[in-house]
């Protein structure tokens, strides 16, 4: 009976240790479906999630292929999966499509989906070959199947469709996609497409240089899209000489369109809602945070807030850092007269004293506000998430590249760069975050 009962036992162990093992991630895929069947790619193969609804056509080219499109200056090819694997349209009523927009190797494409679901983790070891079973999708453009809260996801070999693989014999072999026999646009129409407006006038140049000289604020990758479109806008209605930003006051003016919402006081309770979308459901144990720019603290103690509120159970710690001495020191004095001068998910971490209302030592302990250049370095411990909002924009592109060099390496791998609503990372490993909206800009480190 003895040696029964310790098999038993054995065995119970060797299930729970197995179902713990398959429910761990090595990696993720983003899911999406077609023809209301259910699909995945690997998200280091995603470089961000678009709609469009306007595609350049190229005469000649495969059935698969809708056409051209301008994705901030560069010219990508549009493949519509659902053409492609033949299975049915499902037509938008607004016209718009939605896209994954992949790089493989160093080409970037666009592919068109009926919906893009979210983010999803998955163990390779839970990974099953493809099968015939799976419709009308070749088993050679699959890399396995995976079974997740009961629905089963395909996920396709992305690189066996647009890349390159190596052969049997060691020999590289081309994509279907990327085979010049299918797809084959002619270079006029291409070429053509990259004349299509993306201002590129002189004036643009005096915007881009009266920026800088009037306000420090520098134009790069990190921020390009956002001054073509909002130069795009300014023009218009104006002759040349008005184009021209003359002062600090119209500076600001232009600038006004870039700013983030919720600068310089509490986000509020929509903001708040926006960024707990787009941070993960589950963290470890310890959450460190660097906050860059913090200014007198209502952005580091609304972080704090969100956080504790997601992950009441969680060691939090939240380095917050400004050059603004003056902002820094005006932090411990902050004490406010009536509960509704707060946004009502800070609220619970309020206590009251003899001055009114001021945030609980829960809240204080977990944010050091400390004065630091941040083109200095610094001692921090692996980070898990990174707020610098609308900051970048105002070093210069080398130490942009520097900063952005810096937070690869003090970020956790999967750890979050929050930017503000118009920048982007640029350079690197890193991957925007599907659920970002256009009120703020979410990038995963992927070093």
């Amino acid at each position: 009976m003895a040696a029964e009962i310790k098999d038993l036992a054995q065995v119970n162990a060797d299930l729970q240790e197995q179902k713990e093992h398959a429910e761990s991630v090595d990696f993720k895929i983003i899911t999406f479906s077609l023809a209301g069947k259910d699909y995945g790619v690997d998200i280091m193969n995603v470089k961000e999630i678009a709609k469009a609804d306007k595609f350049t056509f190229v005469p000649n080219a495969a059935s698969f292929v809708r056409g051209v499109y301008n994705l901030r200056g560069d010219i990508i090819p549009i493949i519509d999966l659902r053409t492609f694997f033949h299975v049915p349209l499902e037509r938008k009523a607004d016209g718009q499509e939605n896209m994954l927009i992949l790089r493989i190797n160093e080409q970037v494409y666009g592919t068109i989906v009926d919906k893009i679901d979210k983010v999803v983790g998955v163990n390779h070891e839970s990974v099953q070959p493809p099968h015939p079973i799976f419709g009308d999708i070749n088993i050679k453009f699959i890399s396995g199947v995976v079974e997740k809260e009961g629905t089963l996801y395909v996920i396709l070999d992305v690189i066996r469709i647009f890349g390159q693989k190596k052969g049997e014999d060691g020999k590289k072999e081309h994509s279907v996609v990327g085979s010049g026999d299918i797809f084959a646009p002619p270079a006029k129409p291409a070429e053509q497409a990259v004349q299509q407006p993306m201002v590129t006038d002189s004036a643009l140049g005096f915007i881009k240089e009266s920026l800088s000289a009037l306000k420090h604020f520098t134009v790069s990758a990190l921020n390009d899209a956002w001054l073509q479109r909002r130069f795009a806008d300014w023009r218009v209605g104006k002759s040349d000489a008005d184009l021209q930003l003359k002062n600090v006051s119209e500076a600001e003016e232009f600038l006004s369109d870039f700013i983030s919402p919720c600068t310089g006081v509490f986000w509020d309770d929509n903001y708040a809602s926006i960024i707990k979308g787009v941070l993960p459901r589950t963290v470890g144990n310890v959450i460190q945070v660097w906050n860059i720019g913090c200014g007198k603290g209502y952005e580091s103690f609304s972080f704090a807030c969100i956080l504790k509120s997601m992950y009441p159970n969680a060691n939090l710690k939240i380095w917050a850092n400004d050059n603004d001495i003056m902002a820094i020191s005006q932090v411990p004095g902050m004490v406010f007269d009536d509960l509704d001068d707060v946004p009502e998910y800070c609220q619970p971490f309020l206590v009251k004293g003899s001055n009114g209302y001021s945030f609980s030592p829960a809240i204080k302990d977990a944010v050091v506000f400390e004065y630091h250049d941040v083109l200095h370095e610094t001692s921090l411990p692996d980070l898990d998430f990174i707020l610098v909002r609308d900051i970048l924009s105002y070093f210069s592109e080398d130490e942009q590249t520097k900063m952005i060099e810096s937070f690869s390496e003090k970020l956790k791998n999967q750890g979050l760069v929050i930017l503000g609503r118009n920048e982007e990372m640029f350079g690197g490993s890193w991957t925007a975050v599907p659920e970002s909206t256009n009120t703020v800009s979410v990038f995963v480190n992927n070093a």
